[in-house]
């Protein structure tokens, strides 16, 4: 009799003190995930877009290479930009990218690449020389 009851806690006890243990992780679980939810509201808050739109984009200046001010190299792709290729120029730092190097970049990003110059909402406005 006490071999079987030796046995019985030898298998027993292992096992009660797993299940426990997993009942308390799924607790904890349980708990982190309505803390998240109450915290939010359960509302999913809107990413904020950190690029420029397509309008703003087309307002920006087109030019060809030798319209460049500060160099012939694309800072995005590090390839040169060829005499038949459109350029984007950043108004304010003056440089200049491919164009589709230069839209997918300021469609993420609103600074220039190279110098981080924030474009801020007088670039487009229309005036050519924003304070």
């Amino acid at each position: 009799m006490q071999i079987l009851v030796s046995v019985f806690l030898a298998l027993f006890l292992p096992c009660a003190g797993m299940s426990s243990a997993f009942l308390v992780y799924i607790c904890l679980i349980r708990s982190a995930t309505n803390y998240n939810q109450s915290d939010s509201g359960g509302e999913v808050k809107p990413v904020k877009k950190k690029g420029l739109s397509a309008a703003e984009l087309e307002k920006l200046p087109k030019v060809t290479r030798k319209e460049l001010v500060t160099g012939t190299e694309c800072a995005v792709c590090l390839d040169e930009i060829e005499e038949d290729q459109p350029a984007r120029l950043i108004p304010g730092c003056n440089h200049g990218f491919h164009l589709p190097c230069a839209d997918t970049w300021l469609s993420n990003h609103s600074v220039c690449p190279v110098c981080r110059a924030k474009l801020e909402p007088p670039f487009f406005n229309g005036s050519e020389n924003p304070i």
